[in-house]
């Protein structure tokens, strides 16, 4: 009676009967029907048996025969038969005469494929396996998750009779095989980081099954947990010989041999697995201007160059010239050219050379993989090995690479290919003569024939021609400078009611402006000069107030609170700006500067601009971002008195209509917003600045941004001590505090507390007091200074609750629980932490709830009440994946795991502490010891003793470099005592 799990040939089976097209069927969890979406009833175990049976057989007939033998067996009752036919009516009232037939002396129920939910799995699976075939590894996985979705539980559940037995472990089996399938589709399109908890999980539940483990090496070891990997082969060598007294299999063993081997195929997917060409083929070339003009024998000498890529070397060619010159689009202009003898794709990118923060080697690096197929988790973290890795993955493929607006040599060596068949265009202001074995061209400005002509084609012929002296005396005007050409043609093509003789007529008013175009680096602000002498008055200030900006871009609403004008008027100014290219148009409502002609935005400043009004400018984006910052913390701290203790704003902030807006704005604002505080170097700017750090703490917990947090906060604090600024001061070294506890650099936070603690009662400043207090507790907390952390944390309750700050108190409540928990008084920390959560619970404060929880979940944990204890860690995780706080999640997960330990389900322990080894957790390296012992732990309740010890010997590295008193917990761990 066994249901064949290949695909049904469709004239095999009977036609579906009229009136049954809205049954559905369910029989992979328990048996159960529906007609539309009201379910059935299906009677008792033995009649669920008989439609299971029936179900299974396809549309094909049952005898009564084969059915008594498989819902009873060997020994069916005297009145088997009787009971099938009374089975068999009461199902046909139940779902209608027509879905459940008699014929032959049997039985058979005839539906839609798609009315069984083992049907749609099926196709599901066939999906998948031609989706895989076809090289579409992504869709394969979709329909393989689809397919397991549909399993609710054990198949056939609570089904007796040993036809639904054999059944139920065909199908379990089925099931497991599809969970191979998808795990294996998962390593290879580069999640393997993501692999290792579920399958952790897999093999705790089946400890003999060697597929799962042979995933699970080759998961960790792409992870880069190499000595784990073999701690897996190791305990299941053990395993096996212990329970089956056999050998693993060939293929595990050969997997062993390869990672001791540190073979580097594995490191990436196999051949057959790599994705079809088409889907990796990067092509990343700008476009190429329709008016190219000139440079033919530059184009020439240029394309013959890379066509030497295609013998023995690789080639590398690098033009330099001053900015403006036409280094770019000479160089997009050559690489489209040569597109065909590069089939393998193109890379591009502005390595924003002339700036003061060119794109960092790294970086470029990891974009760079990703274009050409490489997965997030599968970029390693240094320059050498993505260096490596990059130059790994262009070997043997031809692919022509643009490295625009270099720095200088050091900056594009990791980004040159090293082999033969690819090739380098690089553009930069210096001449690389450092740069071994390159083509070095400098490119000077356009001959008067070539500027003419390229003035010509932006403006027209019609009206070039008439006044050809005029536009003679423009391009000379503009040194033949490509850029300075092009800008000044394109605002007299946008202008039909000027002649040339007016545009030359500027010109030649700006005989020094011109001047400065032929003496180097100033040859791009004079360039710029024509464009910014066009615009209106209140254009030219917009442009050079926005300038003065350090973020990489700028939103509409800043920009109007710089300029003090409403968000329509201020957008004209934006958009107008964009028209004469001044400007860039990063996404719809912000904005950004090209690194050079922001320098000329502020050199015009600098120019026109009186220092109390540039001053003012950058106060005012101070002000709307520490305005709009404190509203972002007041609705998602309700309670917390920190935004009455920052200083007065003259912007009222922006308005949003709920939190998940305000945290829109928060994270898309991060990058400038920070820089806007670390460009403060004193006066008013500087409390401003210090108080934007304080509302927008968030980003430090966030980890995303907690590294340009640490900066800004490191800025500030510096020039306020240079200023002499103590209240400043002492508010940004509790910003500091926050960056190292985050870190979990105890020792530096400790200081920096102190010294603000110091600091604020010389400034008289009471709110940095109490917390200062608060973050001390917290610090000798965790330094094991248990009474020095009650008597902080005591003081700090008394602060907040001076202050009327509720939710300082309900933290320094749910602070003193984990010390009284350390102490061994666990009623006490239960007691704490409740009251913490109820003040949290009673303001309303979503965020701060879930730290509350958090402390809870730990002292429950530590009372044995594991079901409690996991209610308010699952809440605390929840709160804190809405609220973004990424490494509070990984800490959460981290006592989730611990709670389950504790309740003795070292398999869930597993799979939540790899959890928080892949997201990250608050405390830096020596909460991921922490959880590497933790995880330890679990595995050697599993039985797989040596990747337990394999985590335990990572974990003492990690304590031992942070001074940290574990270590001593580990190396009992350790011990052949331990072990034995």
């Amino acid at each position: 009676m066994d249901r064949d799990r290949g695909a049904r040939v469709p004239e095999q089976r009977l036609p579906v009967p009229s009136g049954v097209v809205d049954l559905r069927f369910s029989v992979l969890g328990p048996v159960r029907a529906w007609r539309g979406g009201e379910a059935l009833p299906s009677g008792s175990p033995q009649q669920r048996a008989l439609l299971a049976a029936l179900l299974l057989r396809d549309g094909r007939t049952a005898t009564a025969a084969e059915l008594i033998d498989g819902m009873w067996g060997e020994d069916p009752p005297s009145q088997a038969l009787a009971a099938v036919r009374t089975y068999a009516s009461r199902l046909r009232k139940i779902l209608s005469a027509n879905a459940l037939v008699s014929e032959s002396g049997g039985y058979a129920i005839r539906i839609r494929p798609e009315a069984l939910d083992l049907s749609v799995a099926q196709e599901l699976s066939a999906e998948a396996e031609k989706a895989r075939a076809a090289g579409d590894r992504g869709q394969a996985r979709v329909l393989i998750n689809k397919s397991l979705g549909l399993w609710d539980g054990e198949p056939l559940a609570n089904v007796p009779g040993p036809y639904a037995e054999n059944q139920r472990a065909r199908l379990e089996e089925w099931r497991l095989q599809l969970l191979e399938t998808r795990l294996d589709l998962d390593l290879e399109v580069g999640s393997h980081a993501e692999a290792v908890s579920e399958l952790t999980a897999l093999t705790a539940a089946h400890p003999l099954r060697e597929r799962l483990r042979e995933l699970l090496m080759l998961a960790l070891y792409r992870s880069g947990r190499q000595a784990e990997a073999l701690a897996v082969y190791a305990d299941t060598r053990r395993l096996l010989a212990e329970e089956l007294g056999v050998d693993p299999r060939p293929e595990l063993s050969r997997l062993q041999q390869r990672i001791l081997q540190a073979d580097a195929e594995l490191a990436r997917p196999s051949e057959e697995q790599e994705p079809a060409p088409q889907v990796t083929l990067p092509a990343q070339l700008p476009a190429t201007v329709p008016d190219f003009t000139g440079r033919a024998a530059f184009v020439r000498e240029l394309g013959d160059r890379l066509a030497t890529a295609e013998g023995s070397v690789m080639a590398v060619s690098a033009l330099a010239g001053i900015g403006g010159v036409g280094k770019t689009t000479l160089a997009v202009h050559v690489a489209h050219e040569s597109r065909p003898r590069f089939p393998d794709g193109q890379l591009y990118v502005d390595l924003q050379g002339a700036g003061h923060r060119a794109a960092e080697p790294d970086a470029v690096l990891g974009a760079f993989l990703r274009a050409l197929g490489t997965p997030d988790s599968a970029i390693p973290d240094s320059l050498d090995e993505r260096a490596a890795l990059y130059r790994s993955t262009l070997a043997g493929r031809r692919i022509l690479v643009l490295l625009d607006n270099a720095r200088d040599a050091a900056q594009i060596r990791p980004l040159l290919p090293g082999t033969a068949g690819c090739a380098a265009l690089v553009t930069s202001r210096v001449r690389m003569v450092d740069l071994a074995g390159a083509h070095l061209v400098d490119l000077d400005v356009m001959s008067p024939e070539e500027a003419l002509q390229l003035f010509t084609r932006i403006v027209g012929d019609e009206r070039v021609t008439s006044e050809r002296k005029a536009a003679l005396d423009v391009v000379a005007a503009c040194g033949f400078l490509p850029l300075a050409i092009r800008i000044a043609a394109s605002r007299l093509a946008a202008r039909r009611t000027w002649t040339v003789s007016v545009l030359a007529a500027k010109l030649a008013d700006e005989r020094r402006r011109l001047d400065e175009l032929q003496a180097g680096d100033l040859a791009v602000k004079a360039t710029f000069e024509l464009g910014y002498g066009q615009l209106e008055p209140a254009q030219a200030r917009a442009f050079r107030l926005l300038g003065l900006a350090d973020g990489p871009d700028i939103s509409l609403a800043a920009a109007a609170a710089v300029l003090s004008l409403p968000l329509q008027e201020t957008e004209d100014l934006l958009e107008a700006l964009v028209d004469t290219s001044l400007l860039e148009s990063a996404a719809p409502g912000r904005y950004r500067y090209h690194d050079l002609v922001r320098l000329y935005a502020r050199a015009c400043s600098e120019r026109d601009e009186q220092p109390a009004d540039a001053e003012a400018a950058l106060t005012k984006l101070l002000d709307f971002y520490l305005a709009t910052a404190a509203r972002v913390f007041g609705i998602e701290r309700p309670g917390d008195r920190l935004v009455h203790h920052v200083g007065p704003t003259t912007h009222p902030g922006l308005d949003f209509a709920d939190r998940h807006d305000a945290q829109d704005w928060l994270y898309a604002e991060a990058n400038s917003l920070l820089a806007s505080a670390r460009q403060a170097s004193g006066g008013v700017r500087l409390r401003l600045a210090a108080d934007l750090l304080w509302a927008a703490q968030n980003l430090a917990e966030s980890g995303a941004n907690s590294k340009l947090y640490e900066a800004a906060a490191v800025a500030v604090r510096d020039a306020a001590r240079a200023a002499g600024d103590v209240r400043a001061e002492a508010r940004a070294r509790t910003s500091m505090t926050n960056v190292h506890l985050v870190a979990g650099r105890y020792e530096a936070a400790d200081e920096e507390s102190e010294q603000a603690a110091a600091l604020a009662r010389a400034a008289d400043d009471p709110a940095p007091v109490y917390w200062s207090d608060n973050d001390r507790g917290i610090i000798a907390f965790n330094q094991g200074r248990y009474a020095e952390a009650e008597e902080h944390l005591r003081r700090a309750r008394e602060g907040s609750h001076a202050d009327g700050n509720l939710p300082g108190e309900a933290s320094a409540l749910c602070n003193l629980s984990r010390i009284q928990l350390s102490m061994g008084r666990v009623p006490q920390a239960i007691s704490l932490a409740e009251q913490g959560v109820e003040i949290y619970d009673h303001i309303g404060h979503a965020l701060r709830l879930a730290n509350g929880r958090y402390a809870l979940g730990v002292a429950l944990t530590e009372a044995g009440r594991h079901a409690d204890a996991l209610e308010q860690l699952l809440e605390a995780l929840e709160r804190f994946e809405a609220n973004r706080q990424r490494l509070w999640e990984g800490t959460t997960y981290f006592r989730i795991a611990q709670a389950h330990l504790s309740a003795r389900r070292p398999a869930r322990a597993a799979q939540h502490a790899e959890q928080a080894l892949a997201i990250g957790c608050i405390g830096g390296d020596r909460t991921r010891a922490n959880v590497l012992i933790t995880l330890g732990r679990a595995l050697s309740a599993l039985g797989q003793a040596d990747r337990a010890r394999a985590c335990w010997r990572e974990a003492l590295t990690l304590h031992e470099q942070t001074g940290a008193a574990e270590a001593e917990e580990v190396r009992g761990l350790l011990s052949p005592l331990s072990a034995a």
